[in-house]
């Protein structure tokens, strides 16, 4: 994209924090099953706008059904899918295994309408999770320069995040009563955060994560954040 632009990738890095803080809050969102916040966290990362992950694998059969989180215009999706339906079925299996990771550049059609300032040229990036292909689009402000490694990164993270939502679904029924709060409290009193510390991390009050905790050992059959702890531990919530 255009060179010498006023918008640069590392503008964005006051949204994640530092890489530690970014990748612990990737982590909470994709143990809690929470792709839309994942991919609103990569998004950031990356200096993207929009973002739309779909079942690449699914595309062609499925259409707008194969789409599992966006936050495009609906119009756009609708668009973007059926050109992506069209493109999955003329290429063949070695040219999408040869993509896999490397970013594609594309012109979304001119009679389509964008949000202010974002540009025509779109990313996609495809990679897999287990044996699910998956394809991640982004739409960036124009003149942003981008950062290639960045983009296979976050094909690896969104990798990573979705293979943290499946080990979630194995869990058991019990496991589910934890709320996406509790879940986030939990991962935080094992990383030995009290709960002043945990009130900052995640701008709510401290009685309030005092309430997420107790609610947490209650749902858990625990007396003590150790005990809460040791049961995250054991059924690989954290």
């Amino acid at each position: 994209m255009k060179a010498g632009s006023r918008h640069f990738l590392d503008a964005n890095a006051s949204k994640t924090g530092t890489r530690d803080q970014f990748l612990r809050r990737l982590s909470i969102s994709g143990t809690a099953g929470n792709t839309q916040s994942a991919m609103r966290l990569l998004t950031d990362y990356v200096g993207a706008s929009h973002y739309l992950l779909a079942r690449y694998d699914l595309i062609q059969e499925q259409g707008l059904n194969s789409i599992i989180a966006s936050n495009w215009p609906f119009d756009l999706v609708r668009q973007l899918s059926e050109d992506l339906a069209r493109s999955y079925a003329k290429s063949t299996e070695v040219e999408k295994c040869l993509t896999i990771l490397t970013p594609q550049f594309a012109l979304l059609p001119d009679n389509v309408d964008l949000p202010e300032d974002v540009s025509r040229q779109y990313c996609a990036l495809s990679f897999c999770a287990g044996r699910i292909r998956y394809s991640v689009m982004l739409l960036f402000l124009e003149g942003l320069i981008l950062s290639q490694e960045r983009l296979r990164e976050v094909g690896l993270l969104a990798g990573y995040v979705l293979s943290l939502g499946e080990a979630r679904e194995a869990r058991s029924d019990r496991d589910f009563d934890l709320t996406d709060r509790e879940l986030e409290c939990l991962f935080w009193i094992a990383e030995g955060k009290t709960s002043d510390e945990i009130a900052v991390i995640l701008g709510i009050s401290r009685n309030t994560i005092n309430n997420y905790i107790t609610s947490v050992m209650r749902k858990t059959a625990t007396k003590t954040r150790s005990e809460a702890i040791a049961y995250a531990v054991r059924n690989n919530l954290v």
